[in-house]
């Protein structure tokens, strides 16, 4: 499984618009969540041998972080 590392900075495009980009940077993580370095804690998903993040909540357009 592929798993989010502390100090690394992940990133998406938006789905409405492809020169929007949604970008984390992890800055500690537990098992079960992880801490930006905004201080954000986000909950940790996974999904098809990957975890994932939903930053901006859930909703139908919302962007979702992968660990890839």
């Amino acid at each position: 499984m592929t798993s989010f590392e502390a100090g690394k900075t992940y990133k998406t495009r938006s789905i409405c618009d492809s020169n929007c980009w949604f970008s984390i940077t992890v800055a500690s993580r537990t098992a079960k969540t992880i801490k930006t370095e905004k201080g954000k804690t986000l909950r940790i998903g996974s999904y098809d041998g990957a975890e994932f993040v939903k930053p901006m909540g859930s909703y139908s357009m919302a962007p979702i972080i992968r660990a890839a």
